[in-house]
């Protein structure tokens, strides 16, 4: 099967990096491609962000239309019940693969991000998904997402010293991941804080895998059906399809 993935920002370091990642716990017979928008943010941290890089994901999906799976590899899953709409192929966020993994080997789970302000973003997709109840806080290293590629010794440092406070302080099971960035980073954090540490692009990639498996598709019927027929103007008219 092909599965391909989106970074939804354009910082090419770091779809290689989350590139690796999935291959890493991809079965021998899946594919993956990895890719980013030509254009958008070189990273995502605020609402703005992400409004803007749903454009280049639902373009990626557009431009690339042959996958078996898609995966949306920012934590804030930007676009993506839009891009649901757009193919019959699975897609799935990283966030809420993260959050589905977490809750089958912990009843309880605190989320460890970069900054104090995509926390809030993180919340409203607990709370969107109904996950809330299994989360017990959201922690901000206070690191920019950029650092992860340029200063990734002291970042780590700083998530792995938010992971043990939380670890410490939060009665959880299980620690989350809160940025695609932090991709490679699972297996090291995991040994230094002593608990299961879930990471979104690995999580989604088995749950891609599993609905391909299982011949699951997204559903055509009610609000995920493709998008009507209409035309678009200016900059967008590309997307016309009527």
């Amino acid at each position: 099967m092909k599965i391909h993935l989106i970074n939804p920002n354009t910082t090419a370091s770091m779809t290689k990096k989350i590139g690796e990642a999935a291959e890493q716990v991809a079965s021998s017979s899946t594919k993956i491609v990895a890719t980013n928008p030509t254009s958008g943010p070189v990273s995502i941290e605020s609402h703005f962000d992400e409004a803007i890089s749903a454009v280049g994901v639902l373009d990626e999906i557009r431009r690339n239309p042959d996958a078996d799976a898609y995966i949306v590899a920012c934590f804030g899953d930007p676009g993506l019940m839009a891009a649901r709409e757009l193919t019959q192929s699975p897609v799935i966020g990283i966030a809420e693969a993260a959050f589905h993994l977490a809750t089958l080997i912990s009843t309880r789970f605190s989320i460890v991000t970069t900054l104090g302000r995509t926390g809030i973003i993180a919340e409203h997709l607990l709370q969107s998904y109904g996950f809330s109840h299994h989360c017990r806080k959201i922690r901000a290293a206070e690191i920019p997402v950029l650092d992860l590629e340029d200063n990734s010794e002291l970042a780590l440092n700083k998530i792995v010293e938010e992971c043990l406070l939380a670890k410490a302080e939060d009665d959880i099971g299980a620690i989350v991941l809160g940025c695609g960035g932090m991709a490679d980073l699972t297996d090291e954090i995991s040994k230094r804080v002593g608990l299961p540490v879930i990471e979104g692009v690995t999580a989604a990639v088995k749950l891609a895998e599993s609905l391909v498996s299982l011949g699951l598709k997204t559903s055509k019927f009610g609000d995920l059906a493709y998008p009507l027929p209409k035309h678009f103007t200016g900059t967008y008219e590309y997307l016309s399809n009527k």
